[in-house]
């Protein structure tokens, strides 16, 4: 075990090269949406059809969440991440290649296992080499790539794709992201990261959902992530046609929001971690940041709904930067219950559970827009889940420590056949 009080040397690398990993990740699973109206004309696509396929990703990458998660945790996590990377990055280049829906669904749905294991990879070489008051920061560095990778893709990607085409994009991004897999095999962690033979057996899926703080964790990320895929998804669309801003002026702003996102991401782990090498509980640091997070998210959204126009592009900054400090804690916390042992088991569960507004918000939203003829409504729902969130991470979670997890049976015995050897 490396030593818990100071990173391990190759720490701010291996937390550069995840931050990449997860920026590419948010770049290919984004760039059919710049894609698709190109994409419909060439290959004929009705919108249901398009539809499918803008969905598809979630269905595998959801259901997979559980499955990488146990994955991660059985196996060498390392290893595991270099092979999750290469098939997502095989499949973004594949797209280039097709002209059918049905192959092309297929290729969506490789996508989503293949992206599937990032973020249980990422929690779980986290909890094994990063100390709790280190571990601020690291998440908020790998989260500052996801929110950049959306706004990469719609400013660099949108140019290439009108300059070159899709399907040159396309075959390029994937290739070249392979690129990443030279400096990790050379600067990966060399420690063994899978469980050590004897603790191999880490908690079952059912001791986990038996923790009160696992149904806090995953139902306050629910809520976290409904706010943030109601701005990922909806925010252009409502700029465009409700604030009847142009689309110059909505790329300029959108643009903004997912930097100002990631900026506060990284600040708040920094600052996070800092107060609690001076003392700070994780539990009242965590909860706390948590809790002003998630609390005006919900006011700035509600409050932008009934403003005018540069009030509101104020208020929304306000939302996008509270969305990004409440993310630098939300892995930070899973890896600090969960531990090393059960860590990428856990964030498998709970990115399972969170995912589920992707598939929730974009159509709850597009519903009530329809019903309604404005977004008011959207933006209140949004809002007031957000501050159930606030209370879900200070009430339903439980202190934020280490789950005392059972030994599995047996294990004495091994560890002392071992030590006898």
């Amino acid at each position: 075990m490396p030593d818990q009080k100071r990173p391990s040397s190759p720490l701010p690398r291996v937390c550069a090269l995840l931050a990449i990993a997860v920026l590419i990740n948010y770049i290919d699973r984004s760039n059919l949406s710049i894609a698709a109206p190109l994409l419909k004309d060439e290959l004929g696509l009705s919108a249901s059809q398009l539809g499918i396929l803008l969905s598809s990703f979630f269905w595998t990458y959801t259901l997979f969440q559980i499955v990488s998660g146990w994955v991660v945790d059985r196996f060498d996590v390392k290893w595991v991440i270099a092979a999750g990377f290469f098939a997502w990055s095989l499949a973004t280049a594949t797209t280039a290649l097709i002209h059918g829906f049905a192959v092309l669904l297929v290729v969506r749905l490789a996508l989503g296992i293949g992206e599937s294991v990032a973020f249980p990879s990422c929690s779980k070489i986290l909890a094994h080499h990063c100390a709790e008051h280190h571990r601020g920061l690291a998440n908020a560095v790998i989260m500052g790539g996801m929110m950049l990778g959306p706004a990469l893709g719609m400013f660099a990607g949108g140019m290439l794709m009108v300059r070159f085409g899709w399907r040159p994009f396309f075959l390029v991004l994937g290739l070249l992201s392979l690129i990443w897999l030279l400096p990790w095999l050379k600067w990966m962690p060399r420690e063994q990261t899978a469980v050590e033979p004897a603790l191999r057996q880490s908690p079952g899926l059912l001791e986990i959902l038996r923790q009160r703080s696992a149904w806090g964790a995953c139902a306050g990320q629910f809520c976290g992530n409904y706010a943030w895929y109601f701005l990922a998804t909806w925010l252009p669309f409502y700029l465009v046609r409700e604030r009847h801003f142009s689309m110059d002026r909505m790329a300029r702003i959108a643009g903004s929001a997912y930097l100002f996102a990631a900026l506060f991401a990284i600040l708040s782990g920094w600052l996070s971690d800092r107060w609690i090498a001076r003392g700070g509980t994780p539990t009242l640091v965590r909860k706390t940041f948590m809790f002003v997070a998630y609390t005006c998210t919900g006011i700035s959204l509600v409050l932008g709904a009934i403003s005018g126009a540069d009030l509101f592009v104020i208020l929304l900054m306000v939302a996008s930067a509270s969305c990004g400090t409440y993310t630098s804690q939300t892995w930070a916390i899973a890896q600090t219950l969960a531990g090393p042992q059960a860590a990428g088991k856990w964030t498998g569960v709970q990115n399972f559970v969170a995912n589920l507004a992707g598939v929730v918000v974009p159509a709850l939203t597009g519903f009530i827009a329809d019903r309604t003829g404005h977004f008011f409504w959207a933006f209140a729902i949004t809002a007031v889940v957000a501050l159930l969130g606030a209370t879900l991470w200070v009430f339903a979670v439980g202190p934020v420590k280490q789950v005392i997890w059972a030994k599995p049976r047996g294990s004495d015995l091994a560890v002392a056949g071992a030590e006898s050897t």
